[in-house]
């Protein structure tokens, strides 16, 4: 479909290895036959199916009719799972796709503004966008075409490309998708439609991020593009206070403290876009002081950190409550989903445009929280309430001849990562196997942390001192249970989209 006939395995080689540590690690149980699987489903889907499912380009919602076979398909080929898991998936997310076909006419330099947002020319920017990966490298196709001032300030026929904003809109898809071009260095995921270059082009303004215009500086000089891999490493999260800015956390805080984002009601399909473009001021407003010292690798890395946890405390503090069951929102859920891939797209992005996209997702995340209720964040309730061991809910005997811990239950799931992941390759929810890559990830990297550590004790996030590394493990666990562990028997759930609203007086 617009490749020209020049082979394609080009743009989908074996994935590489995680371009920084900050970036997850693959699990066990990758091999020969499951990459070869893994590139033979992304290559017959590059070329067989449209990136929009229906007619219109929409599902229910305005960001919700683009395909997720390479998301499922990717995940659990890191997550180890066999190739004929890696076929199932593919059958079963195949059947509600929409065939490729040509765009009205090509897309080059010269009309590359003019067709921005129009689905029927998602095949005219695929082979646009081919083309420059293929002849400058995945950075700078990613830094050109989606953070650069031309493609979002400079306008073209009276109107705003916007790039950045359709990057960041859609339930943030299009960063999504590219995030798994950068992690495995698949520079057909970067390319390719409405999640990706492509998918950034074709979308719509009516679901796009719309953040205001004023947010950033675009620097006059030029900048080194060289990623600055060496420098991006894993060293122990820096938990004491230091003076580089406002915590993320005590953005939150001030944000559950404005009455005014407390009273956004569901307005169905434009539940993003119109709090966000009546509240974004406000929003920006709240995070005026947490800045990126996008110089400073270390700086980078400690927002990078931030967030992370922001957006598992809103899904996962933010879903529980103990008069109700765990609600695990759709749209929160993505929030984890997408905070997965921050990490590899610092190592690829020049300063300016680390900060750009370090500032933008915290202000779209926080968006997509007011916009589904604000709900509250009960740190204490819910480490009150929850397990920092979630196991089955049926029970097992436990084994004769193994070792005899004190609790037996041990026994029989000494690892309760374990068949976590292993009933979440298997579900029917494409969605399920990616959150719980990210929360493993987090867990690994974050599970040895102690409550009451300064940085989080410091802000103004109440109950934040309470917070320690099982927060990752607890919010998987009550999203297990709430989708079903399928792998044991149980019935598939599905995910919470009733949202957090306050009910009407």
């Amino acid at each position: 479909m617009g490749t020209s006939d020049k082979s394609i395995a080009d743009l989908f080689p074996v994935p590489s290895s995680p371009p920084s540590t900050l970036v997850p690690k693959r699990w066990p149980g990758i091999s020969l036959e499951s990459t070869a699987t893994l590139r033979e489903v992304l290559k017959d889907n590059h070329e067989r199916w449209h990136i929009f499912f229906n007619d219109s380009g929409y599902h229910k919602y305005a960001f919700l009719g683009t395909i997720h076979i390479a998301h499922r398909a990717i995940a659990n080929w890191a997550l180890g799972a066999a190739g004929d898991l890696l076929k199932a998936g593919y059958a079963a997310d195949s059947t509600y796709q929409r065939p490729a076909f040509g765009p009205p006419e090509q897309i080059t330099e010269k009309n590359f503004k003019d067709h921005l947002g129009d689905r029927q020319f998602y095949g005219g920017y695929l082979a646009f966008f081919t083309q420059v990966v293929r002849d400058h490298g995945i950075a700078v196709a990613v830094e050109k075409y989606i953070f650069s001032k031309d493609v979002n300030l400079v306008p073209s026929a009276g109107k705003k490309p916007d790039v950045f904003n359709r990057f960041l809109g859609g339930l943030l898809h299009p960063m999504i998708h590219i995030g798994y071009g950068l992690e495995f260095c698949l520079p057909g995921m970067v390319v390719e439609g409405r999640p990706g270059l492509s998918e950034a082009a074709v979308h719509p303004n009516s679901s796009s991020a719309d953040i205001p215009g004023d947010f950033f500086d675009y620097p006059d000089g030029t900048e080194d593009t060289v990623s600055r891999l060496s420098s991006l490493h894993v060293s122990p999260p820096d938990t004491k206070v230091n003076g580089h800015g406002t915590h993320a956390f005590t953005v939150l805080q001030r944000v559950l403290n404005d009455p005014e984002l407390g009273k956004v009601e569901d307005t169905g399909v434009r539940m993003f876009v119109h709090p966000l473009r009546t509240h974004a001021s406000a929003i920006a407003k709240h995070m005026a002081d947490w800045g990126v010292d996008a110089t400073n690798p270390h700086e980078v890395e400690r927002r990078v950190h931030e967030l992370s946890w922001v957006n598992v405390v809103l899904f996962g503090i933010g879903g529980w409550s103990k008069d109700k069951p765990f609600n695990a929102d759709f749209f929160h859920m993505h929030l984890v989903t997408s905070s997965i891939f921050l990490a590899s797209y610092i190592t690829y992005l020049k300063p300016s445009s680390q900060e750009h996209l370090l500032r933008g997702y915290l202000l779209v995340s926080i968006g997509w929280w007011v916009s589904r209720g604000r709900p509250a964040l009960d740190i204490g309730g819910f480490y009150d309430a929850t397990s920092p061991y979630p196991l089955l809910s049926g029970s097992l005997p436990p084994p004769d001849n193994t070792l005899k811990p004190k609790d037996p239950s041990k026994a029989v799931t000494p690892n309760a990562w374990l068949p976590i992941i292993e009933t979440s390759v298997v579900h029917p929810d494409d969605h399920l196997p990616k959150l719980q890559r990210a929360l493993a990830h987090y867990s690994s990297l974050y599970g040895t942390r102690e409550p009451g550590q300064p940085d989080f004790a410091a802000t103004e996030l109440a109950g934040a001192e309470k917070l320690d590394g099982s927060l990752f493990i607890r919010a998987s666990g009550l999203a297990a249970n709430s989708m079903g562990r399928v792998r044991e028997g149980e019935e598939a759930g599905s995910w919470g989209r009733d949202g957090f609203y306050q009910a009407k007086m």
